[in-house]
């Protein structure tokens, strides 16, 4: 007996099949999971980060291998405005188009607002906020086109609260979000949405070493550490994981997603309802 699978069945198999998407930033952490979720829902992707350019080809291709879809690399520093175009006119030469957009890149540093190294607000406020202004300004043409479009931009909980010493991830992802809103409300008729995924403590390779590096520095417990320091302001006291963002990303991505725009959406523990 030979069964047939109708276009219907496969979209909601792969429901982003022939679409195209862009996570910048995603070589390692969050970006890397938003881009894994996005390419298991049948979407083509550019990948981009900072490292070897051999490395992220070969990041490309495991794409290819394990998801069944085409993917390419951009080496794109996010920090510059040129090399933001060419990544942008990559997607375009390679693919023909551009659907989804996530602006993921990050930076950080932790500094008492007085003696907070000037080159460093420059480069948070550049790599976190104004490249994803570029992006965006960049993408909307041909989605507006298309009249179909998804751009998610990967804020923080520090988009909608704040804490001491971190005065340009806060401005930037504050301005994010003040971004975010803008975008949804200029596209509103147009059937592309804008959107802000606003983790807390997310369980990276990177946090495992602050988890490290805070215990030595106040001889405490790993534990204590996890659970006092790192998420003191988190009510569930766990650490959400990758992939629970890369899920969220790929929904906001889909069909089911058109009436979702403008909106900040926390994945946070509880963190920002106190």
């Amino acid at each position: 007996m030979t069964f047939q699978v109708s276009p219907d069945q496969v979209r909601t198999e792969k429901p982003l099949a022939g679409r195209v998407a862009l996570v910048t930033g995603s070589t390692s952490g969050i970006g890397l999971a938003v881009a894994r979720a996005l390419a298991g829902a049948g979407s083509a992707l550019v990948l981009n980060g900072l490292g070897r350019p051999e490395e992220g080809s070969s990041l490309a291709l495991s794409f290819d291998d394990q998801f069944g879809i085409e993917a390419v690399y951009s080496p794109a520093d996010m920090a510059d405005p040129t090399a933001i175009a060419a990544m942008m006119q990559l997607a375009s030469a390679r693919f023909g188009r551009l659907d989804i957009l996530v602006n993921n890149a990050g930076i950080q540093h932790v500094s008492p607002l007085e003696s907070f190294p000037p080159a460093q607000w420059d480069a948070i406020l550049a790599v976190d906020l104004t490249s994803a202004f570029h992006t965006t300004r960049l993408a909307l043409p041909g989605m507006r086109e298309r009249g179909w479009g998804r751009i998610i931009n990967v804020a923080s909980a520090h988009a909608l609260v704040a804490s001491p010493f971190k005065a340009a991830y806060v401005a930037a992802k504050h301005g994010l979000l003040g971004l975010t809103k803008v975008t949804a409300l200029e596209a509103a008729e147009t059937g592309i949405t804008c959107n802000a995924i606003c983790p807390g403590y997310v369980w990276t390779p990177l946090v495992e070493a602050q988890i490290a590096d805070q215990a030595r520095a106040h001889s405490i417990p790993r534990e204590a550490v996890i659970r006092d320091v790192l998420l003191a302001n988190q009510p569930n006291k766990r650490f959400a994981q990758v992939d629970e963002i890369g899920a969220l990303a790929a929904f906001l991505a889909g069909d089911a997603g058109a009436s979702i725009t403008g909106a900040a959406l926390p994945v946070d523990g509880g963190w920002t309802a106190h």
